[in-house]
């Protein structure tokens, strides 16, 4: 029998496999993908469709729950757990994981916020087409998490941030109607962009149901290079260089430092694959036309390199399975991490034209605090988004040192990004993790107008209290 009574009139709206209340079942649900966040919740509901998502709502709403939108639960930052209040419910959109239509003459996708992201892929793929969003997590995360984070990846230099890539979306508010712009039009001016709220929103303005997205031509061409890089080269320099002489085909630039490549020597010695004085990159080009002379672009490209004394070696992969060994290394290094005992991780931004100057500032800085640290440093280093990543200490607790380093030193090293024009958070989001940061850095007229938006949309605070912003009072 529930705790609550009350529970049993969701079980009516969703179904017997729709609602899980024991501990056994519910316990992955309430805590976050770094077990950083733990929460309390009575029920994890799963509903199948929209219409059950606004029938969820508006009973939430009668019976005074709050809710917790979640999809793959992949969130760095705890944006998806619910409180330890034990009144907040969470929305699992596991069950809502189809593919609405793929319409391949207008290069757009419509799906069920639940979908997987590797299977909202496959669905382009198979029509010729690619979905550019790509994440190390894309066999797990779930498009509405994607939305709800404004989530980044490994094509975010050429195609851009999930925001660049929806069209329309459909959302269930918290009073549970329905909010549908599910068009997949191009050029739509008619007012303010509503559907672009809910784009990083982390679930606070309403729960999405349904998502369209622009597909582009699918890449039947790379060009892969793994480059050693000198002591001192310009990562600026370099993405300027390769920019401009490759026309700009240039789909990922991958930074890797000695550090974070040694998590995953094994990994690495057997591609034959290592970092030079200066660290590594993966340099990929991509191209839908096999009539584009990609490996020439890239041969001419570190040949120049090599002029300019930035890299002392590179390896242009011959066949892919040479590429996928260099892609299987970068996208490893996070469990390696885990591996090593875990680190603590920072999501920076900064221009492109301070990448360099940032990387010699927050080294320095971790030097100084203490020269024994570790830091394992990679990340999508093209679009500015630098992963700076401190190692826990060998024999020292994963979250005590966590909360030690996030009360201290991780100040120093946002104060360094925020001073050249950065931000904190690149692409992991707010959350309830780093709500105190956004509280603390946030220009006072940009939050005093999230937190007005937040009450316009749900006065009551009721989707996903805690995470983000509260509204205005």
């Amino acid at each position: 029998m529930d705790a609550d009574p009350a529970l049993d009139g969701f079980r009516a709206l969703v179904g017997e496999a729709g609602l899980l209340t024991a501990p056994d079942l519910t316990a992955r649900y309430l805590t976050d993908q770094r077990d950083l966040v733990r929460g309390v919740s009575p029920a994890i509901l799963r509903p199948r469709s929209t219409a059950e998502v606004q029938a969820v709502v508006r009973l939430a709403r009668a019976l005074g729950y709050g809710l917790v939108p979640q999809g793959g639960n992949t969130s760095y930052v705890g944006g998806a757990t619910p409180d330890r209040s034990g009144r907040q419910l969470v929305v699992s959109l596991e069950r809502m994981a189809g593919i609405r239509e793929v319409d391949a003459a207008g290069f757009s996708l419509c799906a069920d916020a639940g979908a997987v992201l590797a299977d909202a892929q496959a669905a382009a793929e198979a029509h010729g087409l690619m979905l550019p969003l790509s994440l190390g997590a894309e066999g797990s995360c779930r498009l509405g998490g994607n939305i709800g984070t404004n989530a980044g990846g490994l094509n975010v230099l050429r195609f851009g941030m999930a925001r660049d890539q929806v069209l329309g979306i459909e959302a269930v508010l918290a009073d549970g109607t329905l909010f549908s712009d599910m068009r997949t039009l191009r050029k739509h001016n008619v007012g303010y962009d509503l559907k672009q709220l809910f784009i990083g929103g982390e679930g606070t303005l309403g729960i999405v149901t349904g998502v369209a997205l622009k597909l582009v031509p699918k890449p039947v061409a790379h060009a892969t290079a793994w480059v050693e890089l000198a002591d001192g080269a310009p990562l600026s320099g370099l993405l300027a260089e390769v920019r401009r002489e490759s026309a700009d085909l240039v789909s990922s630039f991958e930074f890797i430092t000695r550090n974070a490549l040694d998590l995953v020597k094994d990994l690495g010695t057997a591609a034959g694959l290592k970092a030079g004085p200066g660290g590594a990159l993966i340099i990929e080009l991509s191209a839908s036309s096999r009539r584009v002379p990609l490996d020439a672009l890239m041969e001419g490209i570190l040949e120049g390199m090599m002029e300019h004394g930035w890299v002392s070696d590179a390896f242009l992969a011959q066949s892919e399975s040479q590429r996928l060994d260099m892609w299987r290394l970068r996208e490893t290094i996070p469990e390696g991490e885990k591996q090593a005992g875990g680190s603590v991780k920072l999501d920076i931004s900064v221009p492109l034209s301070q990448l360099d100057a940032f990387l010699a500032r927050a080294r320095a800085a971790v030097r100084q605090h203490d020269p024994d640290l570790v830091l394992s440093i990679y990340g999508h280093v093209g679009d500015g988004n630098v992963h700076f990543n401190i190692l826990v200490p060998k024999g020292a607790d994963r979250l005590a040192f966590t909360r030690e380093v996030d009360a201290g030193l991780a100040h120093d090293i946002y104060a360094i990004a925020a001073d050249l024009g950065g931000a904190y958070s690149a692409e992991y989001g707010i959350g309830r993790i780093k709500r105190g940061l956004l509280e603390r850095y946030a220009d006072p007229v940009r939050l005093t107008l999230m937190r007005r938006i937040k009450a316009a949309f749900d006065p009551e605070n009721a989707m996903n209290a805690g995470a983000m912003v509260d509204p205005v009072p």
